[in-house]
């Protein structure tokens, strides 16, 4: 929140200027392993790297207009792959997927982020 401070005719006047709240907001992300009727079957915190298969499912509110959301998946801190959707409804869901190799065992997540790479949810797996 910006806050200024303007004195006028001997008076102390206290400007508030808020902050836009961001429309786009992701109420669920999860990882899993199908998709069914449009929901995830399970939630998935660790995943057999020989299974080779896992989905990042998310459910996105509030879009007005034309925009987007990005999958950003990492290992570690390396990012592995980025995903970006068209998003141009106020409900919707979005879903990405990576095929892993079998040298990629370890500590994974996935962001997700708005069109200003805001970061609206993050989700951490383990690949074992």
């Amino acid at each position: 929140m910006l806050r200024s401070l303007v004195v006028v005719g001997g008076f102390l006047l206290l400007i508030l200027t808020v902050c836009p709240v961001w429309a786009i907001e992701a109420v669920e992300a999860t990882m899993t392993t199908a998709i069914i009727d449009r929901e995830p079957v399970d939630r998935v915190e660790a995943f057999p790297l020989q299974n080779g298969k896992l989905y990042c499912f998310t459910r996105i509110v509030g879009a007005e207009g034309q925009t987007v959301v990005k999958h950003l998946w990492y290992r570690g801190t390396q990012l592995m792959s980025r995903v970006e959707f068209p998003v141009n409804a106020p409900d919707c869901m979005t879903l990405s997927a990576i095929l892993f190799q079998e040298d990629w065992a370890g500590e994974w997540l996935v962001e997700v982020q708005d069109a200003e790479e805001r970061i609206m949810q993050t989700v951490y797996f383990q690949l074992r």
